[in-house]
């Protein structure tokens, strides 16, 4: 299975390795920019959306929920393209690409945001308390997980 995957991908790397990209860029491009979104939107996302849930009914809890709401479709845009980008880093630098903790930490990050942006999709099935509840500390698992992620991906790139 893995050589299947490698195997769709590499026409993929070859393609973006034909650009010429400088070996520092392949290699520490994707931490970069990953960790701007990680810990740049996911936090700003993660407390606005905190804020909303905790403030009292009116105005300034009104336009925290809309905020939240306008940035988590992008944040989880921007990590599923982080997602892919990684991974086209490890083939493109012939790295193993099942094997790091931290490729199992953004999968499952990924999986968690999906999860968290299909219950929201649901209007928490009708509004309930309990959907808003799970909605709310599954995103914060999300945020958690985010900074193993990045100190494995860290690691990760330390290593190779």
């Amino acid at each position: 299975m893995v050589s299947t995957i490698r195997n769709a991908l590499q026409p993929i790397a070859d393609w973006f390795a034909g650009f010429g990209v400088p070996a520092p860029i392949v290699h520490w491009g994707h931490p970069l920019m990953m960790g701007i979104v990680l810990f740049v939107m996911g936090s700003v996302t993660a407390w606005v959306g905190w804020q909303g849930r905790l403030s009292q009914p009116g105005p300034d809890k009104a336009e925290k929920l809309a905020m939240h709401k306008r940035l988590a479709p992008w944040l989880f845009i921007f990590i599923s393209l982080g997602y892919t980008g990684g991974v086209l880093s490890l083939v493109m630098q012939d790295q193993p690409i099942f094997e790091s903790p931290h490729f199992w930490t953004g999968t499952t990050l990924v999986s968690l945001l999906a999860l968290n942006g299909a219950i929201s999709a649901s209007k928490f099935a009708g509004g309930q308390a309990s959907l808003r509840s799970a909605h709310a500390y599954v995103g914060s698992v999300a945020v958690v997980l985010m900074v193993i992620h990045a100190v494995l991906g860290l690691r990760l790139g330390l290593a190779i």
